[in-house]
């Protein structure tokens, strides 16, 4: 009986113990997801840039349009064209912060290209 009163409070212990390690894993897991929810965001945008070149329309415009209004504020788009004829557009987006503690998670960047498109455009 006197072994089991002295571990009466060891399971909360162990849980206080634990809750930090709980709770940071909990919001790293969270900012990964709002990462990735920038990245299929940016590479929604690109493609809609790819499709404007494709008919011949600004891919800048296009990708932006294509964007919620709270990213299109400070997207970065960029058409980048080669030496074959070709052309890609790049979407770059900032990934938001979950906690003013945090450090910075930077920008996300993808690029859609559309070479054959546009080299057909072009004869």
């Amino acid at each position: 009986m006197r072994r089991r009163r002295l571990q009466q409070g060891q399971a909360l212990v162990e849980l206080v113990a634990l809750l930090p390690v709980l709770v940071v894993g909990g919001v790293l897991a969270w900012q990964m997801v709002v990462a990735g929810h920038v990245w299929t965001l940016a590479a929604g945008a690109a493609r809609a840039g790819e499709r404007a070149l494709e008919v011949g329309a600004p891919a800048g415009p296009a990708a932006l349009a294509a964007l919620p209004a709270r990213y299109a504020m400070s997207a970065d788009v960029v058409t980048l064209e080669d030496a074959a004829g070709g052309a890609r557009v790049r979407v770059r987006l900032a990934v938001p912060r979950l906690l003013p503690v945090l450090p910075d998670p930077g920008y996300i960047a993808v690029e859609a290209g559309a070479a054959a498109a546009v080299a057909a455009l072009g004869r």
